[in-house]
């Protein structure tokens, strides 16, 4: 247990989805094994999109310089794909999908294959990147292309949400392409 941290990245939150975080780290005793990156919704854009990398940066840091088994949750990967997308659409790049760049499969590929452990290394990072699915709409870009990426996903449903089932988890729309 005293190898393990977390690291946390919140992209285009709200100041009280900020305060919410950090409180309930506060309060289950967890805050002080946890790296926080907030990055609010009214912060400039291009933080957001550093910020995943700063957090995985940590990640690394803790998990093969201090050999840490690393938790790393990655918040709203949809708010930093739109981020991306603003600052494509800003240099006048070619747009792909829905407008967003061509190169974001690329992109996100960068930081999701950055999980995981490197031989001769004791340390290990797992990473859950969370998104929303625009309309609840699983072909939309981001998650198609983070499904096609991390080989899987979980969904969370609403309509199970709102009918008090927890965890809300939709199995059949949910991907293992690993599972046998």
């Amino acid at each position: 247990e005293e190898n393990f941290s977390i690291v946390f990245a919140a992209m285009g939150v709200n100041l009280e989805t900020a305060r919410f975080f950090k409180q309930d780290f506060e309060e289950n005793g967890s805050l002080e094994r946890t790296s926080l990156f907030l990055n609010l919704a009214n912060d400039p854009t291009i933080e957001r999109i550093i910020t995943p990398r700063l957090a995985l940066t940590t990640a690394e840091y803790l998990a093969y310089q201090t050999e840490r088994h690393v938790l790393t949750i990655l918040t709203d990967m949809s708010s930093y794909a739109d981020a991306l997308r603003e600052v494509s659409a800003a240099r006048e790049e070619v747009p792909g999908r829905r407008g967003y760049p061509g190169y974001m499969y690329t992109d996100l590929s960068t930081i999701y294959e950055r999980a995981g452990r490197v031989e001769g290394r004791n340390g290990s990072i797992t990473q859950i990147p969370i998104l929303t699915m625009p309309n609840d709409d699983i072909t939309h870009p981001i998650p198609d292309l983070t499904g096609y990426i991390t080989e899987g996903q979980i969904s969370v449903d609403r309509q199970l949400h709102n009918k008090g089932i927890y965890p809300p988890i939709n199995v059949l729309p949910s991907l293992s392409r690993l599972m046998k």
